[in-house]
């Protein structure tokens, strides 16, 4: 009886240290790399120019939503958001500046592209693309809805910033005079974009 309890207590223990062993290879079984994107932790840090005024994001997709004064002369302030759909989200840099450069028609009737300035720039290690053009801003009042803005001697500066976690989108509109004003401040806008 001793040799049999002996022996099934033999079998038992090399069959949990097969297990065992087993459980440990797999366990040392290098993954795959992943290769799809990752979602980045980070967010992008910015300061507002003095003179700017907050204003509550009109939707989700907008990050920062800002008032820019209106200078003497001119109707209306100027209107600046920030834009972030999501990483991978949003469209690529180049589809989105021709897209803005669309939206400024020129009064002869030329290509707003001919006239579009563009750079590129590195701020904090972060890539962006930035737009200047002046026109008459004709843009969707809704997207979809088939209704458009119609605004002479407009100036639109935007700027594509690629971050790790994906692009954000910021466009600047208003008065060409008013633009002009801001325009220093912009810049600074700008260059306090860091990704932490």
């Amino acid at each position: 009886m001793f040799k049999s309890t002996t022996a099934l207590l033999t079998i038992v223990f090399s069959l949990v240290a097969c297990s065992k062993d087993t459980a440990t290879g797999s366990a040392n079984v290098q993954p795959q790399a992943n290769t799809s994107s990752q979602t980045a932790t980070g967010t992008l840090g910015y300061t507002a120019p003095d003179g700017w005024v907050a204003e509550k994001p009109s939707s989700s997709m907008r990050v920062a939503q800002y008032k820019l004064p209106r200078q003497s002369g001119d109707q209306e302030d100027a209107s600046l958001v920030l834009y972030y759909f999501g990483q991978n989200q949003g469209g690529g840099t180049q589809a989105n500046i021709d897209r803005w450069i669309s939206q400024m028609h020129q009064a002869d009737g030329s290509d707003p592209k001919a006239r579009a300035k563009t750079e590129t720039l590195t701020v904090n290690g972060l890539k962006v693309t930035t737009l200047d053009l002046s026109g008459t801003y004709s843009a969707e009042m809704t997207p979809g809805g088939g209704d458009f803005t119609n605004k002479p001697n407009y100036r639109l500066r935007g700027a594509v910033v690629e971050t790790p976690k994906g692009s954000y989108f910021l466009k600047l509109v208003g008065p060409e005079k008013t633009i002009a004003h801001w325009d220093q401040s912009f810049r600074d806008y700008l260059n306090s974009f860091q990704f932490k």
